[in-house]
């Protein structure tokens, strides 16, 4: 009989999350615990997922009952900047659907969370983790684990003719593919097979219970929603990303530092991202618009600020594969460091399976719009137009 690819639980516990919801929800801990805010999912595909609401709210449900262990709690004091009192919080933490609903509007699938930031956070992976499997079961439900390990060992084979000897030595990827991933099985058994068998450097993933589950590095640092919020909590919108970062400097103190530069666009960012910032940060993170361009300012800007860009790390996330992680690698050997964290494509690509397009983003911080522009149109997320076309007029970003 084939390996099933659907367990029970869709979401296996508190630490089956990416770190840097929890690295993030430390943050608002200590500076912003009274902080309301609002989210908003959005399939953006248009897939109609109404079909699926009564077992995505079953499943929704069984989130409540998820609490940490000593021993998940023991995992995490391991980790160098999680804090005793965040830990203490962690360990009484549970979710509360007071702060969720979820309804068909407007013909579409709705879900929308809004109360303390410090409570709704860690929402967001297990909701869309949670969309995903439960389309994927009704879908797809012949799938077996073995035609996923199968396409990732093609990967492999590509890979390996593709690449030389030197480039795999120094080509490093990790998993990013927690909340699109076709099922938590899958997604187990994809990290397990690049942990072993990978040809090039596998560094870790974002999930903190398979890194757990599987003795590898847990990755993450920050998301848009930590550049966003701040948007709305300082005196003025010109200084809301070098509040956010000054405000991860604080937290951290020179630990979990690659800064995500596409929450307005990378030239709106680099213009905050001054020498200070730049000799606390290790590297950033690209999400949007050509990599490449990308990586070429980020250099440049380093260059200008007297910073041997070998010192630095350009860690890239926007709908990778293999291939593209190749080629962006080659254009940029030898120049800076480089790192790919790769999603879909590798905890949600069997053949046959069309991935979903599915993002929960924060629109409102302590009842005012908050907005995502980014390097890419496509992506330009918020309710308010108005607030968008300011903060385009604020931060001189050309519609």
């Amino acid at each position: 009989m084939s390996e099933s690819v659907f367990a029970d639980r869709i979401v296996q516990n508190l630490l089956d999350t990416d770190l840097y919801k929890l690295t993030m929800m430390q943050a608002v801990l200590h500076n912003y615990p009274n902080v309301e805010v609002e989210w908003e999912f959005r399939c953006r595909n248009g897939e109609d997922l109404r079909p699926y609401l009564a077992e995505i709210r079953y499943q929704i449900e069984r989130l409540c009952e998820l609490s940490l262990s000593s021993d998940q709690l023991g995992f995490l004091e391991r980790i160098n900047f999680m804090k005793p009192d965040f830990l203490r919080f962690l360990g009484l933490f549970r979710f509360n659907l007071r702060y969720l609903q979820t309804s068909i509007e407007n013909d579409q699938l709705s879900i929308r969370l809004r109360g303390p930031w410090l409570h709704v956070i860690l929402f967001e992976v297990p909701l869309l983790a949670i969309v995903s499997e439960v389309r994927n079961r009704v879908r797809y439900r012949e799938v077996t684990l073995g035609q996923a390990r199968e396409q990732l060992y093609r990967k492999f084979d590509w890979l390996t003719a593709h690449a030389s000897a030197d480039e795999l030595a120094e080509l490093q990827v990790a998993d990013f593919g927690t909340r699109r991933r076709f099922s938590y099985k899958v997604q187990e058994e994809v990290v397990s097979v690049l942990k072993h068998d990978f040809p090039g450097r596998f560094v870790g993933t974002s999930n903190v219970h398979l890194a757990r589950e599987l003795d590898i590095k847990p990755l993450g640092t920050m998301a848009h929603e930590w550049i966003m919020a701040h948007q709305q909590l300082g005196p003025r919108l010109i200084d809301s990303q070098s509040a956010a970062l000054d405000c991860w400097v604080r937290e951290y103190r020179g630990l979990l530092g690659i800064a995500l530069t596409d929450c307005i666009t990378m030239d709106a960012f680099l213009s905050d991202f001054d020498l200070y910032f730049a000799k606390l940060f290790d590297g950033l993170r690209h999400d949007s618009g050509d990599p490449v361009i990308w990586a070429e300012k980020a250099i440049a800007h380093y260059q200008a600020l007297g910073i041997d860009p070998m010192s630095k790390t350009l860690v890239f996330s926007d709908g990778l594969n293999l291939p593209k992680s190749l080629e962006i690698f080659r254009a940029l050997r030898g120049r800076i460091n480089v790192s790919f964290g790769i999603g879909t494509n590798l905890t949600c690509d069997i053949p046959g399976v069309e991935p979903m397009s599915i993002v929960l983003k924060m629109t409102d911080c302590n009842g005012q719009p908050v907005a995502k522009i980014s390097d890419e149109a496509a992506k330009t997320q918020c309710r308010d137009e108005n607030f968008v076309a300011y903060l385009r007029h604020v931060f001189k970003v050309k519609p």
